[in-house]
């Protein structure tokens, strides 16, 4: 007979783990499978030590720059060993705290390999070959996420064409690497690699480096890349990949005509995939869609009592998007009152140097979209704590609409703009105005306060500009 649980979730990634321990707070009783690490690939693969990796680079971008602050730092080199160990580290610290967090919640932690069946029940086969079902009284959660998309004409082989785990724990450090996309992961490896003097290439097919983002940072960004050396090729694409020498010979179609790059190591970059084979969706009638399960605004696939959650379902490929989801998924489960997620409010984050960070609309979609806007924008060199900290790279931007005032978006990128947006989320989140922004009292000086002057800029009430 299957062993019961109220909750059992399929991955302890960061879609995973909190909705596990969100049905435990609500007095479920959960069990979560995993069938390699605790956290997922963001924890272990992912967000975080990603994280560490970048701030071995800045520390010695630091280093590099010392004499800018008085400071005469003598000899120094990067033991890019020593990087990737600490980074490595880092994983495995976070990973021992999810791990913590199950027995704290009381969640029973089955490792192996879940594959979902009718009747609410996981089968889960263990390191040794042996399967065992288990039973969900109330729902089963497939929290499965996602890897590394591999072009057809991209063949990755872990030694020469590398996706990202392999990019946080190489043995040794490229003289050269080319990055194929210059999305959030494409961006942040460019700029590790090549702070730690690393030849960089990056490569993208559409017309504006991180496209996601606002036009205007990709232009500063694209700035800022070739004053770190980084050579950045848009409006291009990679044709052929030739790994039989010694390194790689890369061809890649610009708006130039046909270039050869011949570099040590290609870092393919371009998206994602959705890990949802063989996890049996076939079988127990789960519908999916362009390679994600299909679910409602509660989670809910097409079989009753099997939910979905993070990268494996069409929301955005955002870790805090899946803890978001995972949580409203296990609060509708516990028939705990909960409220959709307002996927227009999702802040996304780079964390290259300087730092992207961005919400809402886009300048080119507000105006497609019909709105009359106002537009501010404050340079972080008229910021005295920008001044003073040698980091005056960057902006703050902010769309309003004319009519009714409504906070359209922001768009930042300089130093520690990570943390500054989630003043915007909390601001768009509450409907506030661009007045309440202007008279709440940020604090001098700090990075901060340019988001303010972005929006008396907008209203032209600009002080400091």
């Amino acid at each position: 007979m299957a062993q019961t649980y109220d909750v059992i979730v399929v991955g302890s990634g960061p879609g995973g783990y909190p909705a596990a321990i969100r049905a435990s707070q609500l007095g479920l009783k959960v069990a979560i499978v995993e069938k390699e690490s605790l956290g997922g690939i963001c924890l272990n693969w992912g967000c975080i030590p990603t994280k560490a990796l970048l701030k071995s680079a800045q520390v010695f971008e630091y280093i590099k720059h010392a004499k800018d602050y008085g400071i005469n730092a003598g000899e120094y080199s990067a033991d890019f060993g020593a990087v990737i160990k600490r980074s490595r580290g880092v994983a495995d610290t976070m990973s021992k705290g999810v791990s913590f967090l199950m027995k704290k919640n009381k969640i029973d932690v089955i490792m192996g390999t879940g594959k979902v069946k009718g009747s609410k029940t996981v089968a889960v086969t263990d390191k040794d070959g042996k399967t065992t079902d288990y039973t969900a009284g109330k729902g089963v959660i497939i929290a499965t996420g996602a890897r590394a998309r591999e072009l057809p004409n991209i063949k990755i082989d872990g030694t020469k064409v590398i996706e990202y785990r392999k990019a946080m724990s190489l043995e040794k450090q490229p003289e050269s690497l080319l990055v194929v996309g210059s999305g959030a992961i494409g961006m942040e490896f460019a700029y590790v690699y090549a702070s730690m003097g690393t030849k960089v290439t990056v490569v993208e097919f559409l017309p504006n480096l991180v496209p996601v983002e606002d036009e205007d940072i990709s232009k500063e960004i694209a700035k800022q890349y070739k004053k770190l050396g980084i050579e950045t090729l848009v409006n291009s694409s990679v044709q052929t990949v030739d790994t039989s020498g010694k390194g790689c010979k890369v061809s890649v179609k610009t708006p130039d005509g046909e270039k050869t790059f011949e570099v040590d190591v290609v870092l393919s970059a371009a998206g994602i995939v959705s890990n949802i084979e063989n996890i049996g969706l076939e079988e127990t009638g789960i519908k999916t869609d362009k390679g994600k399960i299909s679910v409602n605004e509660w989670y809910e696939t097409s079989v009753p009592g099997f939910y979905a959650v993070g990268d494996c379902t069409p929301g955005p490929a955002l870790a805090h998007v899946a803890t978001a989801e995972g949580i409203i998924c296990a609060e509708k489960i516990a028939g705990h009152k909960t409220e959709a997620l307002d996927y227009g409010n999702i802040p996304g984050c780079t964390y290259c140097q300087p730092e992207i960070a961005s919400v809402g609309l886009t300048e080119k979609k507000a105006r497609e979209a019909g709105y009359d806007i106002k537009v501010g924008k404050f340079p972080f060199k008229a910021s005295g704590k920008a001044v003073g900290a040698g980091v005056t790279d960057g902006f703050v931007k902010v769309i309003f609409d004319s009519k009714y005032g409504e906070f359209l978006g922001a768009h930042m990128i300089g130093a520690n703009v990570t943390e500054m947006i989630a003043e915007v989320v909390v601001a768009r989140k509450l409907e506030t105005t661009s007045h309440e922004i202007m008279r709440a009292v940020h604090p001098h000086p700090t990075m901060s306060e340019a988001l303010k002057g972005a929006v008396e800029a907008a209203y032209g009430e600009a002080i400091d500009l």
